[in-house]
C-alpha cells in the first residue's frame, strides 16, 4: 500500500500542501501590491528570470541529460510555458490594477471547476451531474460577487475589466493543467518546471523591453523577491510533496482554502473588508468547485470509457 493510498495519513504530510496554499494565497496579495509601484510587464519578467537563475544549479544538469527526450516536445513545453507562467500570471498582474485581491482570490478559486469544463472539451470527458450542478452553482456565485451583490448589474453595467482579465487568467491555467495532464511529457517535474520557465522568460520579454521604465526600488524589489522565490519554486516543491505523500484528490481539497486565506490576508494587510456580497458569492463560489470535484457517474446513457 502506497503512502498515498494509506487510511492514516501522517499530520506532518498536511503542511505540505496546506503551506503551498497559502503561499500561493499571499501571492495574490502581493501581485495588488505590485500593482502602482512596478510595470506588469518588468514584474512578470523579473520573477520567472529569477526563479529561472535560482533553479539553473539544480535543474539544468537533468535538463542536459535528458536532452534527446526534451527535444521532441519543445513545442509542448512552450505552449505549458506561454499558458501557465506568461499568461496565466501576466493578466493577473494587469488586472491587479482594476480589482481588488479578495476577488482575484475567488475567481483563481475556480480553476478546479474550469479545468473540468475545459477537461470536457480538450479530453471530451463527459462531465457529472455533480460538475453540473457545481457549475451552476458556481456561475451564481461569481454574478453576486463581480456584480457586487446585484447579478442583474452586470446586464447593464458590465464587469469589472479586471475581473473579466482575471477569469481569462484562471482559464488559461486551467487548460495549462488538462493540457499538463494530457501529453504525460516524459521528463522529472523540476525539468519540465525549468524547461517551461525558460519559455515563459522568453515569451515576456518582447513586453519588458517595450513597458516604460519601471526601475528596481525598496518598495518592489522584496515583491519581485517573494514572487520568484515562493509561488515559483517553495509551492510547486511542496504541493508535489503533498501530491506523492496524500495522492492528487486529498492534496485538492487544501486549495480550497485559498480563497478564505486571501479575503483574510487582504483584509489585514490591504485594508479590503469583505462585504456580505464577498462572503455569499465566495461561499456559492467554492461550494460549486467541491460539488464539481464529488465522483458521480458521468453524464450519458452509454457506460464504459468517456471520450475518445
Amino acid at each position: 500500500m502506497t503512502r498515498a493510498d494509506s487510511p492514516t495519513i501522517p499530520a506532518r504530510y498536511l503542511l505540505f500542501p496546506m503551506l503551498a496554499a497559502l503561499i500561493w494565497s499571499v501571492n495574490m496579495i502581493v501581485t495588488k501590491m505590485a500593482a502602482g509601484v512596478i510595470s506588469p510587464a518588468v514584474i512578470g519578467f523579473y520573477r520567472w528570470a529569477l526563479a529561472g537563475v535560482m533553479l539553473t544549479p539544480f535543474a539544468l544538469p537533468g535538463v542536459w541529460a535528458q536532452r534527446r527526450l526534451i527535444v521532441p516536445y519543445l513545442p509542448k513545453f512552450a505552449v505549458l510555458g506561454g499558458l501557465g507562467m506568461a499568461l496565466y500570471q501576466g493578466l493577473a498582474y494587469v488586472a491587479a490594477s482594476t480589482t481588488t485581491a479578495t476577488n482575484m482570490g475567488i475567481i483563481t478559486a475556480m480553476i478546479p471547476l474550469l479545468t473540468i469544463a475545459v477537461g470536457t472539451v480538450v479530453l471530451r470527458q463527459r462531465p457529472t451531474l455533480m460538475a453540473m450542478l457545481g457549475g451552476l452553482v458556481s456561475l451564481a456565485g461569481l454574478a453576486l460577487l463581480i456584480g457586487e451583490g446585484d447579478p442583474a448589474r452586470l446586464l447593464s453595467v458590465g464587469a469589472n475589466p479586471g475581473d473579466l482579465l482575471m477569469g481569462m487568467a484562471a482559464l488559461a491555467y486551467a487548460l495549462y493543467g488538462v493540457l499538463l495532464r494530457r501529453w504525460g511529457l516524459p521528463v522529472g517535474p523540476w525539468q519540465s518546471l525549468y524547461v517551461q520557465v525558460a519559455f515563459g522568460v522568453l515569451f515576456q520579454l518582447p513586453a519588458f523591453l517595450m513597458a516604460a521604465p519601471s526601475p528596481l526600488n525598496a518598495d518592489n524589489v522584496p515583491l519581485v523577491l517573494y514572487a520568484a522565490i515562493f509561488p515559483s519554486l517553495f509551492a510547486p516543491f511542496l504541493w508535489m510533496q503533498g501530491v506523492k505523500h496524500l495522492g492528487p484528490n486529498r492534496a485538492s481539497i487544501f486549495l480550497n482554502l485559498m480563497p478564505v486565506a486571501t479575503v483574510a490576508i487582504a483584509a489585514v494587510f490591504l485594508d479590503e473588508k469583505p462585504h456580505i456580497f464577498h462572503i455569499v458569492g465566495g461561499a456559492l463560489a467554492l461550494a460549486g468547485v467541491m460539488l464539481a470535484q464529488m465522483r458521480t457517474p458521468r453524464l450519458g446513457l452509454r457506460t464504459g470509457k468517456a471520450g475518445g
